[in-house]
């Protein structure tokens, strides 16, 4: 395998488990994993050492509001501004009565203010416990009680949520600091729970009367206790220590370096994933190491491109639902553009895909193309970005295709959880045959793949070895947060089991084609990996997202579609049917039409008869997080969506049409 270098021979199956494939590294770790970067022992070292290196540099930057409305520039703190600021709340914290190995909730979206709290956090050892902004009530008070968070650090306009926790949480909760201002009627209500609110500005204040001196922290200190979403169930409390942070920012530099894509000072990162995902939280501490910039958006997606076309970031981190919404919004500006257009770009973009193909980087394929044909869509990104990273779910290949030719730019597609500190896998630039990858492994981390019998993948298979993904490094969480049961599940010998099963690709980049858990049989006793099943019927066209149920007392399989709006639309119009695209979603004729393009690939990708679709629900809204389908990483919570769509599944088998 061209990326992989092999460290340990495959074991037969032992004492019961499964047989394990060869271990293998990234061949960037050829002489050893990457050392630690000198004298960065904590995540405080992270930003400390920067601040001596880079006082001056522009470190923090929120738009400027004009007369309440007008958005103006970016206005900056630089590193020392930021510095001086984090100390002043690092005094207040100490003064609120936390000590090293207390813990301190951080609930809103991402703010210059988050950074700092987060930051005077890792100068005095305190636990910092994201909270995601998405999240209610219910699960943040669970998370409050279960961390024991006695002071939160909380968005301004999150203060009534919080609030709802009320009186539950205040056996733990004795302190609330807003990012902004506190309304009477929200300090009177606080107050009468016996808890104390303060407004940034008057907590800023409450350290000037005492200092404190910075407590010595150990690379295996806990840093942060990082809530999964979950998909089932009460979040989980990921531990993640210094270590596992300093170990990942040592592997991508070395990995970066080894790409000639390393970061500069000069770089400019576009903060709007949320903060309190690992994906962010580490990609955020890799550009504070570099002394770069950190610009914020404004927290409104319908003005996300506003607001990079004004900050102009070098890097773009993305989830796949933004990736796939400019990637629709492209396509949809080309089909109206006129034929001469439309047909220029066809041809602009076949050719420099072809020589992409050859071996071509991308920035020599077709420099006349993208000078004359794809300039605007580089503008579009404001004109700078040069890596384009998707993670947290899988990009669609033909979607990851069609950016790598029109941006200009290195579109790279990662994969890691919580549980390994975000980035254990990332694709590498002008290899085409990544494509629906997720690249080779990073260079700090072994990798294997344990076989998984029941469901008919062998680690071993000389063809296409396939099993679960199992981890190992220094980047792995230090366990479950009072679940030493579940650290057990999944820890074993060392090997973080990550449930997502893989296949070696010849190059030596994964592809991820299953998830071990989402296994069920049907009535006739045949076994259905429902996410398989789902990247397969994902790759139409014609629909946006795809929910596939089935159970044991039923023989087939239904499903619940998103369609593509415009794609429906247009067949529609190609057929005399009318109405809104609501009203399509009802007609019978355009289930018929979409069951008929998901059945086409299925026949194409020789799916066996079980595995094909006997009904489908088109839903016009979108899976999503107000519903509570979807987690804040855009993971679909299968039983919640079970739950929500329960009488239109109960509809399908009871019908006759469907159980023939």
């Amino acid at each position: 395998m061209k990326y992989l270098l092999e460290v340990e021979k495959a074991k037969e199956a032992a004492n019961g488990r499964p047989s394990v494939g060869p271990v293998y590294r990234s061949l960037f770790a050829k002489d050893g994993f990457p050392p630690p970067i000198e004298g960065m022992e904590s995540c405080w070292d992270v930003f400390r050492l920067s601040v001596e290196k880079n006082p001056g540099n522009k470190m923090l930057g929120r738009r400027k509001i004009v007369d309440g409305k007008v958005p103006g520039g970016y206005v900056w703190l630089t590193y020392k501004q930021v510095y001086d600021i984090v100390i002043k709340v690092g005094n207040s914290i100490r003064n609120c009565g936390l000590e090293q190995g207390g813990r301190c909730g951080v609930y809103g979206a991402n703010c210059p203010e988050w950074i700092m709290s987060m930051e005077a956090c890792n100068a005095h050892g305190i636990y910092c416990v994201p909270l995601y902004d998405t999240l209610g009530a219910g699960a943040v008070e669970f998370i409050i009680s279960h961390a024991e968070v006695s002071l939160a650090f909380v968005e301004e306009q999150k203060i009534p949520e919080l609030l709802k926790t009320l009186p539950n949480a205040a056996k733990f909760l004795k302190t609330i600091v807003s990012f902004g201002k506190v309304a009477a009627k929200e300090r009177e209500e606080t107050e009468k729970f016996g808890l104390t609110i303060y407004s940034w500005d008057e907590f800023l204040e409450l350290g000037d009367s005492n200092q404190f001196d910075l407590p010595v922290t150990k690379k295996s200190d806990i840093c942060t206790i990082m809530y999964t979403s979950g998909t089932t169930g009460d979040p989980k409390g990921v531990l993640i220590s210094n270590n596992s942070i300093i170990t990942l920012i040592a592997g991508v530099k070395k990995l970066l370096q080894s790409m000639n894509e390393q970061l500069t000072e000069d770089d400019v990162y576009l903060s709007y994933l949320p903060l309190a995902h690992i994906f962010d939280r580490v990609i955020e501490e890799l550009f504070i190491s570099h002394g770069a910039s950190i610009g914020f958006w404004r927290g409104d997606v319908k003005l996300l491109v506003e607001d990079i076309g004004e900050l102009k970031p070098t890097i773009f981190c993305a989830v796949p639902r933004v990736l796939d919404r400019i990637y629709t919004g492209l396509t949809e500006k080309i089909a109206s553009g006129g034929f001469l257009k439309h047909t220029l770009f066809n041809m602009a973009y076949a050719y420099k895909q072809r020589n992409m193909r050859k071996g071509s980087k991308h920035e020599e394929a077709s420099p006349t193309a993208d000078k004359i044909i794809f300039n605007k869509v580089k503008q579009g990104l404001g004109g700078n970005v040069r890596l384009i990273l998707s993670g947290a779910a899988p990009l669609a290949a033909h979607v990851e295709a069609f950016l790598r030719v029109v941006t200009c730019a290195h579109v790279l597609q990662g994969y890691g959880l919580t549980e390994t500190c975000a980035g254990s896998f990332v694709s590498l630039p002008n290899e085409l045959s990544m494509l629906g990858t997720v690249g080779p492994p990073v260079p700090n981390v072994d990798v294997c793949l344990e076989s998984v019998p029941e469901m008919g993948y062998d680690a071993n298979n000389p063809d296409a070895p396939r099993g679960e993904i199992c981890i190992r490094g220094n980047t792995l969480f230090s366990g479950y947060y009072k679940r030493e049961d579940l650290t057990e599940e999944v820890m074993i010998d060392g090997w973080f089991h990550t449930g997502d099963v893989g296949e070696w690709q010849p190059d030596g980049s994964m592809k991820i084609i299953d998830r071990k858990k989402n296994i069920f049989k049907l009535a006739q006793g045949e076994y259905v990996a429902v996410e398989n099943l789902e990247s397969i019927y994902g790759q139409v066209p014609e629909i946006d997202s795809i929910w596939i149920y089935g159970n044991s007392f039923e023989s087939f399989l239904i499903a619940v579609v998103n369609p593509n709006q415009h794609a429906l639309e247009h067949w529609a119009e190609e057929n005399g049917q009318t109405g809104d695209f609501a009203a399509l979603c009802e007609n019978p004729k355009a289930r018929e039409y979409i069951l008929g393009e998901l059945i086409k690939i299925a026949k194409a990708k020789k799916l066996k008869g079980f595995e094909f679709l006997k009904a489908i629900h088109l839903d016009p809204v979108p899976f999503d997080m107000d519903r509570d389908l979807l987690t804040p990483t855009y993971k679909k919570k299968r039983p919640q969506l079970l739950k929500y769509y329960q009488s239109i599944i109960d509809g399908f088998y009871k019908s006759p049409k469907t159980t023939k």
